[in-house]
């Protein structure tokens, strides 16, 4: 069991009543993580923390905030073992998704190290003579970032990368199903000699989520939210922001389209499908939800993906020997299957898997799947895909953006020009084409559209959401009133 304090200028403090909930493992049932669950005198220390350490922390140079940031992505490289072990513990996470997500999080860290040097401003003319003007970007204070558990690297970092390398002080509040693992962030930024309370973590009991999230963003020296996670969540969030006019980046839930054209190349679809809908055990934001095919070529695709997601088994990540982990907990694995049961009711036909064994659930496939399915409109979030048989482009448009999500999408064609005009026309943040959905690098504008959010994370995307625009004016000749 893995022991969790809170994360306050620097140091590890027990809840401030001695609070403390258990993560479980998803597979053993056994006790993962015991995390202090903070109070609201604790979320109001976190924020005092980061207020104290925003203006030495924002009066460094770009080249010091650089250096600082680039060894904090070298100390989560050198804790590669500790998170691959954290998230199997809590998460049900195979070792090759922790991978990714360290390999991720230190090129996302990494990238905005580089950009501390963008943080800049425009020469604006003006039309009053002897006046120069300028808009100038400033860090905005205090950054609270929540991040969710199925990326927990990746998107614990990015939580907090941008705002730092934009000057700014920050909190994580960590995830409940996976506080050691959000812990460990912390860690390694203070192992990277910040300073005392520019990057805190705090950790809570899950009864206690809504009064703490609401005392951090109403703490007056909280400036900008970013929260990652489901869309009823991202509401919540976003009505508590704005009754404290607080910005707010939100990149929420999904249901990604993966289209196939009738001239697509079917082994690579196939392939590119299977990634997308699968790995990590379809729990990822930009996971294929519903593959949108052409009926010129459905049989074919389906046969081929069948085969494909047959070899896709779950079993306990600690092992090793198999391409699937676990699903997050039983309660996710109901729902799921409440989602494929309502389907094969209304005549889906299920091609392959269907079933689990507690939280381990291979992989699978439902056909001809209808907009009278709960599944045809509902964030699975698991191991499941739907397939949607169509005729011609334009329905396959319609039923690609028949949906209230639109974070990520894909288009399959070997016309590049169609495929294009094509992905013009769905409604996404994201469109790979003659790629999976699930695709991120740090560099790139990552967000969506409709119930999927609004903002973008990652590179010069970012930093207008993380940095106050100022307007600076400097007279060299006296003025001319009218009084």
């Amino acid at each position: 069991m893995l022991d969790v304090p809170l994360l306050l200028r620097g140091r590890d403090l027990p809840a401030s009543d001695g609070g403390a909930f258990e993560r479980l493992n998803p597979i053993t049932g056994e006790v993962a993580s015991r995390a202090a669950a903070a109070t609201l005198m604790d979320a109001a220390a976190a924020g005092s923390a980061a207020a104290a350490a925003y203006p030495a922390w924002s009066a460094l140079g770009p080249g010091e905030r650089r250096a600082k940031l680039m060894l904090a992505a070298d100390r989560i490289e050198a804790s590669r073992a500790a998170f691959i072990a954290t998230m199997a513990e809590e998460t049900g996470a195979t070792a090759a998704w922790a991978e990714f997500n360290v390999t991720l999080g230190a090129a996302i860290l990494r990238d905005a190290a580089s950009l501390t040097t963008a943080v800049a401003g425009t020469m604006i003319p003006s039309d009053k003579p002897g006046m120069m003007a300028f808009g100038m970007r400033q860090p905005v204070g205090v950054v609270l970032g929540m991040a969710p558990w199925n990326a927990p690297v990746i998107l614990g970092v990015r939580a907090l990368a941008m705002p730092l390398a934009c000057g700014n002080s920050v909190i994580l509040k960590a995830s409940e199903l996976c506080p050691a693992t959000h812990r460990l962030i912390g860690e390694a930024f203070r192992d990277a000699g910040l300073g005392q309370g520019v990057v805190n973590v705090v950790s809570n009991a899950p009864a206690d989520a809504a009064r703490v999230v609401e005392a951090l963003i109403a703490h007056p020296a909280i400036r900008r939210i970013n929260f990652t996670g489901s869309t009823r969540v991202g509401r919540v969030i976003a009505e508590v922001a704005a009754r404290h006019l607080k910005p707010v980046l939100l990149e929420l839930g999904g249901k990604a389209p993966f289209v196939v054209l009738d001239d697509a190349d079917l082994d690579e679809a196939v392939s590119a499908a299977a990634f997308g809908a699968f790995m990590n055990q379809g729990q990822i934001c930009m996971s294929t939800e519903r593959i949108v095919v052409d009926e010129k070529v459905a049989d074919a695709f389906v046969d081929r993906l069948t085969r494909k997601a047959a070899t896709l088994v779950a079993g306990d990540p600690r092992r090793g020997t198999t391409p699937l982990g676990a699903v997050v907990g039983l309660d996710a694995v109901e729902r799921i299957d409440s989602l494929v049961k309502d389907a094969l009711s209304k005549g889906a036909v299920l091609r392959v898997g269907g079933h689990a064994n507690g939280t381990l659930m291979d992989a699978t496939v439902i056909d001809r799947v209808t907009p009278a399915m709960r599944i045809y409109s509902e964030e699975s979030f698991g191991p499941v895909v739907a397939v949607v048989r169509v005729r011609g482009v334009d329905e396959a448009v319609r039923v690609a953006n028949d949906t209230e999500y639109g974070l990520s999408s894909a288009v399959f064609s070997r016309d590049v020009k169609r495929a294009i005009d094509v992905a013009k026309r769905l409604e996404s943040g994201i469109c790979h084409i003659n790629g999976p959905t699930v695709h991120d690098e740090a560099q790139m504008p990552f967000g969506g559209v409709k119930a999927s959010g609004y903002g973008r994370f990652g590179g010069l995307a970012a930093i207008p959401e993380f940095t106050e625009l100022r307007w600076i004016t400097v007279s060299s000749q006296p003025g001319s009133y009218p009084i």
